[in-house]
């Protein structure tokens, strides 16, 4: 029995497709907020248990007879803390995980660990604090370690379409690695179904190449086929637009700090080699992905 977590969100939607194809055979379950947001298809598939994964009598119902879960925090822009986010959202899972004799727990957190930054890097430390939470129940836990991602631009479909522009607060010439959350869940479902690991340890997924905000406009320019540029946007405005939005001041400066680490070198850390690379490339993810969503 496997146990997905946010099963309508972007990778968790995307493991729980790779799993029903590879293995129609294993059973699986599923905990969702909203189950009427599942395809009729998943849900006539799967066993679904309604709540949120943060809650202690929810996990305890699903993770009841489980060998393996997948393990992804859902954000929450207006928490107080990224702690109540991270570590007390999973504290109930953790002790679920003992209780139940869960066997492996795949989760979904970031790279950096080791480096000089990774103590003052807002939602990254946070994530590995979580991890660490996770690791000391005993279970045997992959952490999948993931730089920014590629899908992160769809939230600025808009501004892209109709003014040819996207932002974010990092230096322009900053090159940094890139993974399309597609391969994330390629990656996660597999370790779910393998399961022969055992341990703890984290496995980096780091995308085909680094590039910087420059570079990906310019890819971004040659596949719509319409000039694109970076703007790079001030930590004041960013945090005014933020809380605007509706956010907390922590939240914001996590953000901000987590952005401050990855300029200081985060998400440069690790080596990519065949076993951290993963396939999708910046220029592909476009073309597949976000030309669809800007000519939408």
């Amino acid at each position: 029995m496997i146990v997905v977590t946010a099963p309508t969100a972007q990778i968790g939607g995307r493991v729980l497709e790779i799993l029903l194809e590879q293995a129609p055979d294993e059973k699986l379950r599923v905990i969702a907020r909203d189950p009427a947001k599942l395809a009729d298809s998943v849900r006539d598939r799967v066993e679904v248990v309604t709540g949120s994964h943060g809650d202690a009598e929810t996990v305890d119902r699903a993770f009841a007879g489980a060998d393996a879960v997948f393990w992804l925090v859902p954000p929450d822009p207006r928490a107080p803390s990224l702690e109540a986010v991270y570590t007390e959202f999973t504290r109930a899972a953790a002790k679920a995980f003992t209780a139940h004799g869960v066997g492996h727990v795949v989760g979904v957190s970031a790279v950096g660990r080791g480096t000089p930054v990774a103590e003052r890097a807002g939602h990254v430390t946070a994530s590995l604090a979580m991890d660490d939470l996770i690791a000391e129940t005993g279970v045997a836990y992959r952490a999948l370690a993931n730089p920014s991602f590629m899908d992160n631009l769809l939230r600025q479909v808009i501004p892209i379409r109709e003014h040819g522009v996207f932002t974010d607060i990092v230096d322009a010439d900053r090159a940094a690695p890139l993974a399309a959350t597609r391969d994330i869940a390629a990656v996660a479902a597999g370790l779910l179904l393998d399961r022969s690991w055992t341990g703890t340890g984290e496995v980096p997924v780091l995308g085909p190449e680094d590039l910087s905000p420059n570079d990906m406009a310019r890819i971004m320019s040659d596949v719509l086929g319409r000039p694109i540029r970076y703007q790079r946007q001030s930590i004041d405005d960013f945090r005014a637009a933020f809380l605007c939005r509706g956010g907390s001041e922590a939240m914001a400066q996590g953000l901000i700090d987590m952005m401050w680490a990855k300029d200081a070198g985060l998400d440069t850390g690790v080596a990519r080699t065949p076993e951290t690379e993963s396939p999708t490339t910046f220029r592909e993810w476009c073309a597949e992905v976000l030309a669809p969503a800007v000519g939408g």
